[in-house]
């Protein structure tokens, strides 16, 4: 399995490339990773050093590696946080390539917007091209309930409203959806759930409350449910095979009381998670 995988970069800790490429190595897939940003360590913390890189960069490194001849053996198309909305575009011709080379690649879009703690953290003007370019091409994406708040116009504060605006971001372009990040007052108040929805078919995982705040637990669930899904063809075990491995990631950094997610140190959970969760019809 080939990935090709567009986003950040952290020096330090596990955010972007820096949380998805390994977990997907450690499974057996070929990724070949370009970073939008080079940062000594991701913005949660307040401050940072390092650049934002141009859309031509990564022009640049995608015709380098259309030009090695091996586009045809991409199977899949990893993008998250942009950093700039003109990285977007790049990243649309991105997928415009490897799709000519191989139809059957699909493109998994997280769209890297916001949380319901910060509201909208991206630069002016990645939203909007989200929700109006990126998403109307994605054959998969993988919101969390904030942005598919933001991306469909709808609330959602139960599951039934979980459904339908999982629908609605359906209805603009991708096929399959993950959603992520779902605390519900009709779930009950120690648990995390993950929704999952694709040919008419909603599954859930509801997995324990763990005590952290940590970032770059999104950038690894996305990358496991590509994989996942692009392996078994079934969003079903695709959901719950990514909730497992990142329940026993994050259950092994709260153990640690990390500040930073344990993807090196937890890495076993990747390939045999400690707890498995299934996906449930709702």
């Amino acid at each position: 399995m080939n990935i090709l995988s567009i986003q950040s970069w952290v020096s330090y800790g596990h955010v972007g490339n820096a949380s998805a490429m390994f977990p997907l190595q450690r499974l057996g897939a070929e990724v070949w990773a370009i970073n939008t940003v080079q940062f000594s360590n991701h913005t949660g913390y307040g401050a940072w050093r390092g650049q934002v890189f141009g859309a031509d960069l990564v022009r640049d490194c995608v015709q380098g590696i259309e030009e090695r001849g091996v586009l045809p053996r991409c199977d899949a198309l990893l993008s998250g946080y942009m950093g700039d909305a003109g990285i977007g575009e790049a990243i649309l011709d991105a997928v415009a390539r490897v799709k000519a080379a191989n139809p059957q690649a699909l493109w998994c879009c997280d769209p890297v917007l916001g949380d319901d703690d910060r509201g909208i953290y991206v630069r002016p003007g990645i939203p909007e091209f989200l929700r109006d370019r990126a998403i109307p091409m994605a054959d998969i994406a993988t919101p969390n309930r904030f942005e598919l708040e933001w991306l469909t116009g709808r609330k959602v504060t139960n599951l039934g409203e979980a459904k339908e605006a999982v629908s609605a971001l359906q209805a603009m372009g991708p096929r399959c959806v993950l959603l992520t990040s779902l605390a519900l007052p009709d779930m009950p108040a120690d648990r995390m759930g993950l929704l999952a929805a694709e040919g008419g078919r909603f599954f859930r995982v509801t997995t324990p409350m763990l005590p952290l705040q940590i970032n770059g637990a999104g950038d690894a669930i996305a990358a496991l449910f590509l994989f996942h899904r692009l392996r078994s063809g079934d969003v079903a075990e695709a959901l719950a095979a990514a909730s497992s491995s990142v329940y026993g990631l994050l259950r092994r950094t709260a153990e640690a009381g990390s500040r930073e997610i344990l993807t090196v140190a937890a890495q076993e959970e990747f390939v045999n998670p400690t707890h498995r969760f299934a996906a449930e019809p709702c």
